[in-house]
């Protein structure tokens, strides 16, 4: 029975230590990926210090992976979309440089808030989810949710005798988006809940909120016209207000679906 000599023992413990201490330190990409290293390091004749900046790169970027999902599921989007799926053509009515100059995200790093108002179906949901990803996948914390789910579990908070809890809940993320406010009645403190959210989130982070309430019919909408002009006072303070006004993005989508099937079982029948 052959055995190795002493260098080839020394070496044979030395990537066993290597691989114990990367598991220890909770690196496992680093670990997995050890070997393939190792081999592109005699291959390549690269240098000890270009080889571990290629481990450690493996082991950042899984860990930035992890940490996106963690982002993402927190965030509760509603779909996967990003910017460069939204058609702009298709919504003549979108002012796609403000868009994209929300995209940039300076808006989250000034604590400033984004309005898009305008009737349904026009993209709205659409833009705020994508802009919402963008700032998950910048490492800001995000989170989405509806006008009257928010409404709902503060109603909820406040009957359990955790209301503060939800208030910390929702200023928490760096940027909220209030989706869908008006399509639904809120319940009876509903408007006033929502004014919390917005009052403790004033200066501090950044709010989407998407309407099919114009601005001018808010006091109507919500019954309190001081409730109503309390929350624009502090939405519309540093706040970019998009009016979409235009055909529906949605319906249009739908259309092109059909006419695109149709086309297609036409030509199967001739």
């Amino acid at each position: 029975m052959s055995t190795l000599n002493a260098p080839q023992m020394s070496e044979a413990r030395r990537y066993q230590q290597l691989k114990a201490h990367l598991s220890y330190l909770k690196l496992a990409d680093a670990a997995d990926a050890l070997p393939r290293i190792l081999d592109a390091a005699r291959a390549e004749n690269l240098s000890v210090t270009a080889a571990l900046e290629r481990l450690l790169e493996i082991e950042v970027n899984a860990t930035e992976a992890r940490r996106l999902a963690s982002r993402l599921r927190f965030a509760c989007l509603p779909n996967p979309h990003t910017l460069a799926d939204f058609d702009f053509s298709a919504q003549p009515g979108v002012d796609e440089p403000l868009v994209r100059d929300l995209a940039t995200l300076r808006f989250v790093d000034d604590a400033a808030n984004a309005l898009l108002v305008g009737p349904p179906g026009v993209g709205k949901t659409m833009l705020a989810t994508a802009l919402a990803r963008a700032a998950a996948e910048a490492g800001h914390r995000v989170h989405f949710t509806t006008a009257a789910d928010l409404a709902a579990r503060c109603h909820k908070a406040a009957l359990e005798g955790r209301w503060a809890t939800c208030m910390r809940f929702f200023a928490g993320p760096r940027l909220l988006v209030i989706d869908e406010l008006g399509y639904l009645p809120l319940p009876g403190d509903g408007a006033s809940a929502l004014f919390q959210v917005i009052n403790q989130r004033y200066l501090k982070s950044s709010t989407i909120l998407t309407t099919n309430v114009g601005i001018a019919d808010w006091a109507t909408a919500f019954g309190d016209a001081t409730v109503a002009a309390a929350m624009l006072d502090r939405l519309l303070h540093r706040a970019t207000v998009i009016g979409i006004d235009g055909p529906s993005y949605r319906l249009r989508h739908h259309q092109h679906t059909a006419d695109t099937l149709r086309k297609a079982v036409n030509a199967h029948a001739s």
